[in-house]
């Protein structure tokens, strides 16, 4: 067995645990054939009906669905996105995790690589899932969290009260969503108490430097070329201003590249996101844009979580 298979059987049998009957739905572009065939096969071996939704480029950037694939959606027992990550498609991403979620369970697969399905797919699930619920106790309804770096990140916030995600590659039950490849344990800040400033070296797939400064919860200024492009296209909406998640790398096999799937994966990196909460805060937006902050120094209390990108909790 190769290794894009064998990471394609972990995705179908440890993470997504396809049942004999279930309906699973792949949705993918023709740069991922590759990967949706290796899911299929694995998909048809666990007895499972499989149809497969090929977005063409003639149709890019999809912003909306169309009523046969809202029907298709509310049919699936589960469901894969595989598409290529675009700027322009997250508010067709935001319905993918909404109604995958509402009515099955979700994968979301945006800018998968074959090379990362074999390197950070076919992994120890479990061992990985260790340490993120270990973080999560460390950080768990602590008032107060800081989080900077040598760039000029100064950033405090509350996350008492709120609820946390632990991205472990267990999407196994309805209502389910998460991410492969998986790695992150993620919340919501506390909105009123999250003031300062946020440099990071990545936005949503575009490399290159960037800032925020936030006043409680609010975006108020901004500098870069990838934050100025986002923000342009929001054209106005106030709630892709808001701060929407906070979270941790927890992937040993990820690496900081321009992919922010596989980036905000990578161990010891912490990232922020301005949009959407997915329910874990206050802010609904159909916008949700993570960026990257590299060799951070989070304190969670009176305890050094990361220093410098090194986690000191293992």
């Amino acid at each position: 067995m190769d290794k894009l298979y064998s990471a394609a059987k972990n995705a179908i049998q440890k993470s997504l645990k396809l049942k004999r009957g279930e309906q699973l739905l792949l949705v993918t572009d023709k740069q991922k054939m590759k990967i949706t065939e290796a899911l299929a096969h694995w998909a048809k071996k666990a007895n499972a009906e499989v149809t497969t939704y090929l977005m063409t480029e003639t149709l890019r950037p999809i912003k909306a669905p169309t009523e046969i694939f809202r029907t298709m959606i509310r049919k699936a027992d589960a469901t894969i996105y595989l598409l290529d990550a675009r700027i322009e498609e997250k508010p067709f991403r935001g319905f993918m995790v909404e109604n995958g979620g509402r009515y099955g369970r979700i994968i979301m697969m945006p800018g998968i690589t074959t090379d990362m399905m074999e390197r950070l797919v076919n992994i120890d699930f479990d061992k990985m899932d260790k340490l993120t619920k270990k973080v999560i106790r460390y950080l768990k309804d602590k008032t107060v969290v800081k989080v900077t770096n040598h760039l000029g990140t100064d950033i405090t916030f509350s996350v008492k009260g709120r609820k946390w995600e632990n991205d472990n590659g267990d999407i196994s039950k309805k209502h389910m969503h998460g991410n492969l490849p998986a790695g992150e344990c993620y919340t919501c800040p506390v909105e009123s108490t999250f003031t300062g400033k946020i440099v990071f070296s990545l936005i949503d797939d575009k490399i290159g430097r960037g800032e925020m400064v936030f006043e409680k919860g609010k975006l108020i200024s901004y500098k870069g070329k990838g934050i100025t492009e986002i923000i342009k296209g929001m054209k106005g909406d106030p709630t892709g201003r808001m701060v929407g998640e906070f979270g941790i790398g927890t992937n040993r096999g990820a690496k900081i590249c321009k992919n922010m799937l596989e980036a905000e994966k990578a161990f010891g990196t912490v990232h922020f996101a301005i949009g959407d909460s997915y329910g874990l805060g206050k802010n609904k937006s159909p916008f949700h844009f993570d960026a990257l902050v590299e060799k951070a120094t989070l304190i969670a209390g009176n305890k050094t979580i990361i220093k410098n990108g090194k986690f000191l909790v293992k």
